[in-house]
């Protein structure tokens, strides 16, 4: 089976893909792929992995060879699932990944903001400590995380990972229900109560209709001015706009941004260009350590086999 890999630079170079290409019989990688340019690379394809890169009905009807779509993420609306089921190629993601590594950086985030890691770093190699009339150089405060309350919006795999440090440094854990939701499960809490109680919003739902701009100028007015927010899911679930006019006003206290609306985004974007000192940005790598960039072509590999085997693995067709 002939594969080619359409958007290899959304993994980093540190990436081995032997495992993939034990799977197949040629492995062809591309840094990243433009539409027009998808069909020529993909004509003698049996196999196209694909992150982030469109694959339309138009498209997969002019790939007669093709046998199997391998999406390398969870999220799956660059492929048209309906025009691949119709001519009979099937459709895998993956999930189950990246859990310990975005729980991994939120805290380290939340750490940051409430233990004023840097600051702390930065006065001793500054020379303050040394110039001292205490024993200490006390610097800006810094709070516990403990008896906090963390809200998760968002229960899956990452949510859980998340809720599991939390309960190590003793907070408190809050599971959002559904907004609008007209009973609340066992476990779970009013997403209006928890965003009025949380001292920390973590997101971690995905991209729908009913969440986008999930966090909107009316939430964020409803959250607490020493609330932290932080998005490690999808830029659309926050109206940027309002999150920005929120941080300026001091209606909440900070923001940690790992995705935005578009990406990457233009150095005039203002979530990029807003000089706001309560507002941290980075660029989507809240999935991307190592071990779980490695998971993740793991789990490619695995889905490649089961194929083969005529198994259906974390098939979406």
């Amino acid at each position: 089976m002939r594969a080619v890999f359409l958007d290899k630079d959304t993994f980093s170079s540190a990436i081995d893909f032997s495992i993939i290409e034990q799977q197949v019989s040629e492995l062809s990688c591309y840094a990243k792929t433009s539409p027009t340019e998808v069909i020529n690379r993909c004509l003698d394809a049996e196999v196209i992995i694909t992150n982030k890169v469109q694959l339309t009905a138009d498209i997969l009807s002019d790939l007669p060879k093709l046998k199997l779509i391998c999406i390398s993420a969870t999220g799956y609306n660059n492929v048209d699932i309906d025009a691949a089921r119709s001519l009979n190629i099937a459709v895998t993601n993956v999930s189950g990944y990246a859990g310990q590594s975005v729980a991994q950086y939120v805290f380290a985030q939340l750490l940051e903001y409430y233990q004023q890691t840097s600051h702390h770093n930065n006065n001793t190699a500054q020379g303050l400590w040394s110039t001292s009339a205490a024993f200490c150089y006390h610097g800006n405060g810094f709070s516990e995380l403990a008896g906090k309350t963390l809200g998760i919006i968002g229960y899956g795999n990452l949510g859980k990972a998340v809720a599991l440090i939390a309960q190590a440094f003793n907070m408190q854990v809050l599971i959002s229900e559904r907004p609008k939701a007209t009973t609340v499960r066992a476990g779970r809490v009013a997403f209006d109560k928890l965003i009025a109680q949380a001292d920390i919003i973590s997101l971690h739902c995905p991209q729908t209709a009913e969440t986008e701009n999930l966090i909107d100028a009316e939430v964020l007015s409803t959250m607490k001015n020493t609330a932290v927010l932080i998005n490690t899911a999808r830029g659309a679930l926050i109206d940027e706009l309002a999150l920005v006019t929120a941080l300026k006003n001091k209606e909440i206290a900070y923001a940690v941004l790992d995705v935005l609306s578009q990406e990457p985004p233009p150095a005039e974007y203002i979530l990029i260009n807003s000089k706001l000192e309560n507002l941290k940005v980075t660029a989507h790598i809240a999935w991307a350590s190592i071990e779980a960039q490695m998971r993740l072509i793991n789990l490619l590999s695995e889905n490649i086999s089961a194929f083969k085997q005529g198994k259906r693995l974390n098939r979406l067709d």
